[in-house]
């Protein structure tokens, strides 16, 4: 159920644009990794969510400023770096390199063509786009893409952003009664959870072609408001 408080009563607000990330581990089984956000956060307070956010001006300098914001966020997030030095896949001591920097002053921006790193946009696969029911204060026009974790890096959570994570096959999470998931992530996952084989929901993602949108509704219930599709 909704809040009160999170309903507009005015004319709708114009969604903000945002790229959500679902990073694979292993192939069969495999793993996605969710993170639970602060209680006192603007997007989802307490829930398990994948890691992502919304563009920043300094992503409309990219050739794409989604996939830019998608790169951006799983970094600022999560610590892992979606990025090539040449033909070399981006290292841990790369990641460490790239943090070095931004504590110093340097926005991710700067830093990775600072140390020759370039974002590895071809690593993300959209496979969703979902845009927050209207009647919503906070509204969100949300691209959801898959890429797997690369080797050789560690998952190091953002302090004061990230409060737990893990890493949890898709059925277990939409089974567990410990984890609090908002509608859409529920979603989400249920529209991977039937592949058995990371590579060939890899293979299904980029044969999708166009992608709809996905734009769910609210209605009122004798118990609150609901969102549905």
């Amino acid at each position: 159920m909704l809040p009160p408080t999170a309903i507009n009563d005015g004319p709708p607000v114009t969604p903000r644009h945002s790229a959500t990330v679902l990073l694979v581990r292993g192939r069969e089984p495999w793993e996605l990794l969710l993170m639970r956000r602060p209680g006192g956060a603007d997007f989802a307070p307490g829930a398990y969510v994948f890691p992502g956010g919304t563009v920043h001006e300094s992503d409309h300098a990219s050739s794409d400023e989604i996939r830019a914001a998608a790169v951006r966020e799983l970094f600022e997030e999560m610590g892992i770096l979606l990025a090539r030095h040449g033909k070399r896949f981006a290292r841990e001591s790369d990641s460490e390199k790239v943090r070095h920097l931004i504590a110093n002053g340097k926005t991710f921006g700067e830093a990775l063509p600072e140390l020759g790193l370039e974002p590895a946009f071809d690593r993300l696969v959209l496979f969703a786009r979902w845009v927050t029911p209207a009647q919503l204060r906070r509204r969100y026009d949300a691209r959801f893409f898959l890429a797997q974790l690369p080797a050789n890096q560690m998952v190091r959570p953002q302090e004061g952003e990230v409060t737990d994570w893990l890493w949890i096959e898709p059925q277990e999470a939409l089974a567990s009664q410990e984890l609090t998931l908002v509608y859409a992530t529920r979603a989400v996952l249920e529209s991977v959870a039937s592949d058995k084989d990371a590579a060939k929901l890899l293979s299904r993602a980029r044969r999708l072609g166009e992608i709809p949108t996905v734009e769910p509704r609210l209605v009122q219930t004798e118990s609150g408001w609901e969102i549905v599709r």
